[in-house]
């Protein structure tokens, strides 16, 4: 194992342009890479998890607040975990109103107000600001994922982070080793990628003297994006070398079948364990998507899932939704059932790992973005309540991401539209 006899400081900077930039926790401020004192340490995880059509709200909220709340349909469906997941309702985004009505599925993550309008430029979501935080502490400093739609991942430039959609790809990437030729290549690209980095900062400082005030603005956004590819090739170099974890799981091959949507959740749902069990990541975002077609596998359902989710009030196409997002939450359901199986230090995974579960809609079928259905699992929370905060008057859904950026590490008061350091409801 190598051993990195002198640490970088963690307030180390980076300094071009008359800037100083605060570099993030890299493999390289760590003492000792793979040291038993890293090992016996339990990490934080974070997970979230968009179902970009929604959850039918009346057959998921209950009609009492607090801890004795009766268990409604879709509840039913993940009761195994009553005592370890919190349900919000009146939490929102405030000005989601966008170009068009899932533009709201933009920010979820990110609280950036009037999705998709005109002059509109998103923010960091949340799970890039906590991966930006933990650096190179794990192979992959995030995965982002999705069985459908698009990615839940903006960088700090608000630009949207590809998503994985292949459970097979992933696999690979996570537990495959590559060939020496093939380690050799990726390193020679790490090399010129950094040499690259090392020529453009050097150009940049010579234009910094010739700016005025909006070309410097955008200079550190150019900063900020050289940070993170320094992180990100940081990293790389140190776990290019490094074998895989082995796990015993077969290598999966994707599902076949596009619109079996229960298996395709299934099968990303065990990968995601897999990361997670293994270290690999500590940081996760999930897209359920949704599509114009009829979900295969789930008898009963014979209307496309789009059309289901605007269903105008319609009961038969209301009992069709039904059968398919109580199959949705039975496969979530079955993610926590793992995580808590495992054990890390003498306590559940899932004691360790904050997952969130929900929707950018509170109604798909009107595309209203207000009194969004939000689980909190797990996180070392108190948990085993339904809180409802006020239906009209909805509290921030950023004020959560405080709460949730704390526990990663990450010394902050303030997320996006957030109103305050927490929510009601969530307590540790």
């Amino acid at each position: 194992m190598w051993i990195k006899k002198t640490p970088l400081h963690r307030r180390h900077f980076l300094k071009a342009a008359g800037t100083s930039l605060a570099l993030p926790l890299l493999g390289a401020m760590r003492p000792t890479i793979g040291s038993a004192a890293i090992k016996d340490t339990a990490h934080p995880r974070f997970v979230a998890i968009c179902g970009g059509l929604g959850f039918h709200t009346p057959y998921l909220f209950p009609e009492q607040e607090g801890a004795n709340y009766e268990l409604t349909p879709y509840l039913s469906k993940i009761k195994d975990h009553r005592d370890d997941f919190t349900l919000f309702s009146g939490l929102s985004h405030p000005e989601q109103n966008g170009n068009n009505g899932h533009a709201s599925s933009l920010t979820w993550l990110t609280s950036a107000q009037r999705p998709g309008l005109a002059g509109f430029k998103n923010t960091i979501s949340l799970d890039q600001l906590m991966a930006q935080h933990l650096g190179g502490a794990t192979r992959l400093p995030y995965l982002c994922l999705a069985n459908d739609g698009g990615s839940l991942a903006w960088t700090s430039n608000g630009i949207n982070i590809p998503a994985e959609n292949s459970p097979a790809r992933l696999f690979k990437t996570l537990f495959i080793d590559g060939t020496k030729e093939e380690v050799a290549s990726k390193m020679n690209e790490l090399r010129r990628g950094r040499s690259i980095l090392d020529t453009v900062v050097g150009e940049a400082k010579k234009l910094d003297r010739q700016l005025d005030v909006k070309d410097r603005n955008k200079l550190d956004e150019y900063f900020t994006a050289i940070r993170d590819l320094e992180t990100r090739i940081g990293q790389s170099q140190e776990w290019t070398l490094k074998p895989k974890p082995e796990v015993d799981y077969e290598p999966p091959q994707d599902v076949a079948d596009k619109r079996d949507i229960v298996a395709k959740q299934r099968l990303m749902y065990d990968m995601m364990v897999l990361a997670l069990q293994t270290d690999s990541t500590r940081v996760m975002t999930l897209s359920l998507g949704g599509m114009n077609a009829v979900p295969s596998n789930i008898p009963g359902v014979n209307t496309d899932w789009h059309n289901l989710s605007h269903h105008g009030k319609d009961e038969e196409k209301i009992e069709e939704l039904r059968l398919i997002e109580e199959a949705e939450l039975e496969e979530f359901n079955t993610f926590l059932t793992k995580l808590k199986a495992l054990e890390e230090h003498d306590r559940p995974l899932l004691d360790h790992t904050a997952v969130l579960f929900g929707s950018n809609l509170g109604n798909a079928s009107a595309h209203d973005w207000h009194n969004l259905p939000i689980v909190l699992a797990g996180g070392g929370y108190k948990h085993g309540s339904y809180v409802a905060h006020d239906e009209k008057n909805n509290t921030p859904f950023a004020n959560m991401f405080v709460s949730l950026a704390q526990r990663m590490g990450i010394e902050t008061d303030q997320f996006g539209s957030s109103t305050a350091a927490g929510v009601r409801g969530l307590e540790v």
